[in-house]
């Protein structure tokens, strides 16, 4: 029975770092692989504060175990010597108390990221082991600690004559296992992509990944920074114009922007407040898009395009689309929405960014009157498209085709009308389709069979994509609407939807243009956590009455290993979902108490912006490049 007594005896308190090891999500997002991964973040963003500040150029992170990283810089260096009023080593307080930091005066830095007097002590609390070895004022200090406990007091030593000049920090710990239980093992293309980020966001900084166990090296150093960046990110798509950089500061806050059009039909804006990633936007962006609508509307306005008898407004959409925008602002007191700082807050900043963008947008295009005449035709053209397209869907919806009230004939619908219970499977070819279908649980379970290959929405416009019917069958289906002016996440009439395609080069193929699609389009809809990709069996081994499905080349090795008589092993490898009867793809497939699906989500929204890009996008010879260097991890090829 509870204990319904309630007084001062019932209040818990919790000493030093016990509180971040009983709630570490409070601090990190979670104890998956993105918190293992912002461990990493945070102590290379106090490295990146000593950049900001001026006094580092080097930072080197080395991954020496699979669960073992070490994050060197050649800042300052942790000071080392007592704490006037804690009377304890500064090392000391600031890997084991929170919210100790020399970020709170504004003094050390004016402007840091981090999590502001918080981030050395988190990553010590939820280390299994942590070593922190600081050089300064000619001596070398060296303390470990275990579960964010001291070992001991701080080594100190004399720097050997050669090295008494040499100053910095350096991190290496071991992620404790009682925290991450799913993995303590690190994954360097999760860590390069923010290392990479932030050296383009400090142009003359060198960042070193080596991995110690295979004896690699990565090197980030980009002279000219966030146009740099541009270069990167718009890789397989075609630019209208050469970049546009815009610089300045203002009521304490600095500016940089850059920015170029492409041939896409996408746009793709990046935001940083403090080198930080603010993947949700905030007040910098919405200040942003303020001021390019309203820059490019008056130019419009003076310009001939606008002569005719229809005057043309154009919205935001149209002056974002084939848009790549990198945005970098510094203040230094950025308020954020959430601890780890994925939306900015402060309501000043939109006004100060909207000023400095309006005017270094005209003057820009004062200098360059065509840039901004081939600017204002692929933003017409949008709004002509966007146009045709609410046409074309008032049509769709007269007839409706495109209302959630009347399905596409391909849908075979669930009984079930509670979305929270409800999936639908889509799947290309009408055998895969027909299997299926009646191997499905039809009570919750929904099917749509695809005819042939969805458009490359990565190469069509609006209009073109709603006249296409296999992905207007996918809306339909789905429910939500589309475009920026009707699509509602909220509407989804499935809690999953499941891309069922073969294991082959067409499956892979038919699986990107659909995730383009969603990503392009409906992108909510991954971020909410909906879409799947189903993983179908390679391979049905009999061995007597015993039926065993294996799902890789590897796992049917290890079977044969295992097996006292691999040759007497009955073996079926599947070349598509069709060539399954239904009990089959039942079993393996679609049955929630034995199947795999993987979720879809996009940890690096930058990353894979671009990739889609290169991958299909209208340049080839990104995408050879791309091909070519990454042809040695290919594990079954069908030709």
């Amino acid at each position: 029975m509870a204990d319904n007594r309630y007084d001062a005896s019932q209040i818990q308190v919790l000493k030093g770092l016990e509180g971040v090891r009983r709630r570490p999500a409070m601090y990190i997002g979670d104890v998956g692989i993105r918190g293992l991964h912002h461990l990493v973040t945070e102590i290379v963003d106090n490295s990146i504060d000593e950049a900001m500040a001026g006094v580092c150029r080097n930072i080197t992170i080395t991954l020496l175990e699979a669960n073992k990283i070490c994050i060197e810089d050649d800042g300052r260096g942790i000071p080392a010597d007592k704490h006037p009023e804690l009377g304890i080593s500064g090392l000391e307080v600031v890997m084991t108390m929170l919210h100790a930091g020399a970020k709170f005066s504004g003094k050390v830095y004016a402007i840091s990221g981090g999590l502001h007097g918080v981030g050395s002590s988190v990553v010590n609390a939820l280390s299994l082991w942590l070593e922190l070895v600081v050089r300064r004022d000619g001596k070398i200090y060296k303390q470990s600690y275990r579960r964010g406990e001291p070992e001991g007091p701080p080594e100190v030593i004399d720097a050997p004559k050669q090295e008494a000049h040499r100053t910095g920090t350096k991190i290496t710990f071991i992620p404790d296992p009682e925290i991450f239980k799913k993995s303590t093992n690190f994954n360097l293309d999760i860590i390069s992509t923010r290392l990479r980020e932030v050296a383009y966001l400090n142009p003359g900084l060198t960042i070193k990944l080596q991995d110690a166990i295979n004896d690699t090296q990565q090197v980030f150093h980009f002279q000219k920074g966030i146009v740099d960046f541009l270069a990167y990110l718009d890789q397989g798509r075609t630019r209208l114009h050469k970049p546009l950089y815009i610089k300045d500061s203002r009521n304490g806050l600095e500016l940089e922007a850059a920015l170029e059009y492409t041939d896409s039909y996408s746009e793709h804006i990046v935001t940083f407040v403090n080198t930080i990633n603010t993947h949700e936007g905030g007040t910098h962006l919405v200040g942003f898009k303020s001021a390019l609508t309203k820059t490019l509307n008056d130019g419009l306005r003076k310009s001939s395009m606008n002569k005719e008898k229809k005057k043309i407004d154009l919205s935001g959409n149209d002056v974002r689309e084939g848009l790549t925008a990198v945005i970098s602002v510094r203040i230094k007191n950025p308020q954020f929405e959430g601890q780890t700082k994925t939306k900015l807050g402060n309501s000043e900043v939109r006004g100060i960014v909207e000023s400095i963008m309006s005017e270094g947008l005209s003057r820009h295009f004062d200098e360059q009157p065509r840039v901004i005449n081939i600017i204002l035709q692929k933003a017409t053209a949008a709004a002509r498209s966007r146009e045709a397209a609410r046409k074309a869907r008032d049509i769709e919806r007269k007839k409706s085709l495109l209302s959630s009230e009347t399905l596409p004939g391909k849908l075979a619908d669930c009984s079930s009308d509670n979305p929270e219970e409800c999936e639908l499977f889509i799947v290309e070819g009408n055998s895969a389709g027909g299997s299926a279908k009646q191997g499905r649980d039809r009570r919750f379970q929904a099917v749509l069979a695809l005819r042939g290959k969805i458009l490359n929405v990565e190469k069509a416009g609006l209009n073109k994509i709603l006249a296409n019917k296999e992905i207007k069958a996918i809306i339909a289906s789905i429910g939500t609407g589309f475009g920026a002016d009707s699509f509602d996440p909220a509407n989804a009439r499935y809690n999953k939807i499941i891309i069922m395609a073969d294991a082959d080069v067409d499956g892979s193929h038919i699986r990107t243009l659909i995730l383009t699609m969603f990503y392009r389009h409906m992108h909510d809809l991954i971020e909410n956590g909906l879409i799947y990709i189903a993983q179908p069996p390679l391979y049905r081994v009999k061995k007597g009455k015993e039926i065993k499905y294996l799902y890789s080349d590897e796992e049917l090795d290890e079977f044969k290993k295992n097996s006292s008589h691999p040759e007497r092993l009955d073996i079926q490898r599947f070349k598509g979902l069709g060539e399954m009867n239904p009990d089959q793809l039942w079993e393996t497939s679609m049955n929630p108490e034995k199947r795999i699906i993987k979720k879809v989500n996009v940890s690096d929204a930058a990353e894979a912006d671009r990739l889609f890009s290169v991958l299909m996008g209208t340049e080839v010879e990104p995408r050879r490049e791309f091909i070519e260097s990454n042809a040695q991890f290919v594990e079954n090829l069908d030709i």
